[in-house]
């Protein structure tokens, strides 16, 4: 008990990745990717996770190696990295947080019978999550998220192993490739956020340090093992979204809406379609738990990310944090407002934006990671560097083929 308490208590940025990743990607785009492909899109699931794999696993690598973030790390590699990196990240960061509260929002409308409208919802979220930043900071996120994982893998696997047993038709497992321009274009959505965005590695690495203030005994090799779990935990219920959508949608002739309120009562329902009337609330709950948690951790990534950019760019971190919690909480809400009916558009934005950066985070994780600021030990695998030329070109290439069809 005492081993596994350790082990336990050592866990937590690996989770917090896993708290960030299963949100949209997994809520959203996975179980339209059943519902609209059945089991055909489990290769792109797969090929994303393979293949993204080091780029993810560099960021807390190199936190623990060296002691310092990601961040600091592009700072030496050149300063017009960094500067990109604040470009980027102010292009994407209120998209991303207004998809993910906005998705929170309607399943909490969904959940309390319509108590209020989504645009209070929002707001009210909104600005719970940031009053528990501000005041529990890194350590109440540490300690939430390990129990909401829990609860969402045991809710998650459950309902995708009934919702099997109970599909009376034989499960097609042939794997497709989307033909036309709104298939593509849904395939580099889902890919884009599938198992994250790639800049999610930048917020890992902050993490890592982050935990490691807390246990002093925090090693490296604690680190790879608490980001194996979060990442292959991700992959494993990426495909459980999937065959649920697969089991409950695929052929009925249903379509998931672009409302986030209707949106909503839709996924709640597919899970009580498989489970039964009685699960409708506790599957309402680990749902909500679930994007809550991805609202969170992406609402203290984002300006903890910031502020040490400003900081290293600018020489100014002066309530870095809480500024840039700030900028990015309410900026979250008048983008919410200006696009409350278009949920799906958001959604696709946000993750076609993160599927287009990618190549970048990837390439610059690996000229870090291979580079003289890393102890040599530490330093890729020869596997790890062909896996990393492989990603890259795969990255590159899905950009490629969206900028050519997608558009």
């Amino acid at each position: 008990m005492t081993v596994t308490n350790n082990i336990f208590k050592k866990l937590g940025p690996g989770l917090l990745f896993a708290g960030a990743a299963i949100g949209v990607s997994h809520l959203v785009q996975s179980t339209k990717a059943g519902a609209d492909f059945g089991l055909g899109l489990i290769w792109a699931l797969i090929i994303a996770n393979i293949f993204k794999y080091p780029f993810f696993q560099f960021g807390p690598k190199y936190a623990l190696a060296t002691g310092e973030s990601v961040l600091k790390g592009y700072k030496k590699l050149s300063r017009n990295i960094l500067v990109i990196y604040f470009i980027l990240t102010i292009a994407t960061m209120f998209s991303i947080q207004t998809a993910v509260t906005i998705v929170t929002a309607g399943i909490a409308k969904s959940i309390s019978g319509d108590l209020f409208s989504i645009e209070l919802w929002t707001v009210l979220i909104t600005f719970f999550c940031s009053l528990i930043l501000i005041i529990g900071k890194y350590k109440t996120l540490d300690k939430v998220i390990k129990f909401i994982i829990i609860i969402l893998a045991i809710s998650t696997i459950t309902a995708t192993l009934i919702a099997g047993f109970d599909l009376e038709a034989e499960i097609n497992f042939n794997q497709s490739f989307p033909t036309d321009s709104l298939g593509i274009m849904f395939l580099i959505a889902f890919m884009g956020w599938m198992p994250a965005p790639l800049d999610v590695s930048v917020w890992h690495s902050i993490w890592a340090l982050e935990k490691k203030k807390t246990i002093k005994d925090y090693s490296l090799k604690n680190s790879m093992f608490d980001f194996n779990v979060g990442y292959i935990g991700t992959a494993i219920l990426g495909i459980c979204f999937i065959c649920l959508g697969y089991f409950v949608m695929y052929d009925s002739g249903e379509t998931f809406s672009d409302s986030a309120g209707i949106f909503s009562n839709q996924l709640i329902e597919m899970y009580t379609t498989s489970l039964g009337n009685w699960s409708y609330y506790i599957i309402g709950i680990a749902a909500f738990s679930t994007m809550l948690s991805t609202t969170i951790t992406t609402l203290d990534a984002s300006p903890r990310a910031m502020s040490e950019t400003t900081k290293l760019l600018f020489n100014y971190n002066k309530n870095g944090y809480i500024s840039w919690l700030s900028i990015l909480a309410f900026g979250t809400i008048i983008i919410f407002f200006v696009f409350s009916s278009q949920m799906g558009l958001l959604i696709k934005i946000a993750t076609i934006l993160s599927f287009l950066t990618a190549p970048f985070y990837a390439t610059m994780n690996y000229l870090l990671i291979s580079s003289k600021h890393t102890p040599k030990k530490n330093r890729p695998s020869r596997n790890l560097h062909v896996l990393s030329i492989f990603g890259i070109i795969y990255l590159l290439g899905f950009s490629v083929l969206f900028l050519i069809k997608g558009i």
